[in-house]
């Protein structure tokens, strides 16, 4: 290839892109435009105009525009003109003063698995009256 598109180690989505399905990279991506759909790549930079509408999973994260979905990153960075509708699950994070998030932090230790679900601990039924 003349461009070199096979050696690159970012991709960008540019404001004039519309996405409408998952988008899967391998390598850093830069998104400039509008994603309706869950979004996972190593590391993401988004812009002040982008738009995701999904989950996004990614070990970095500089958000500034819109998301509406959850958030998994490992080092998460909330720059002021961001605006996060979902959940956001994170081993640092940073938020700008004016980034706003609508919806839960969880912080996850690092290296640490997702943790199992809950156990719930059943007693024994007590004994009836009258027997």
């Amino acid at each position: 290839m003349a461009t070199g598109a096979r050696h690159t180690t970012f991709s960008i989505i540019g404001s004039d892109v519309v996405i409408t399905g998952n988008v899967s990279a391998s390598v850093d991506l830069h998104v400039d435009g509008k994603i309706e759909g869950d979004l996972k790549c190593a590391n993401l930079v988004q812009g002040e105009a982008s738009e995701i509408k999904g989950g996004v999973v990614a070990e970095t994260a500089k958000l500034a525009g819109l998301v509406d979905g959850s958030i998994e990153a490992k080092t998460l960075i909330i720059h002021a003109s961001a605006r996060i509708t979902g959940d956001v699950t994170y081993e640092t994070i940073t938020i700008e003063n004016g980034g706003k998030v609508d919806g839960k932090l969880s912080h996850r230790r690092a290296g640490a698995a997702k943790a199992p679900p809950a156990l719930e601990v059943v007693g024994e039924k007590p004994a009836s009256f009258g027997a």
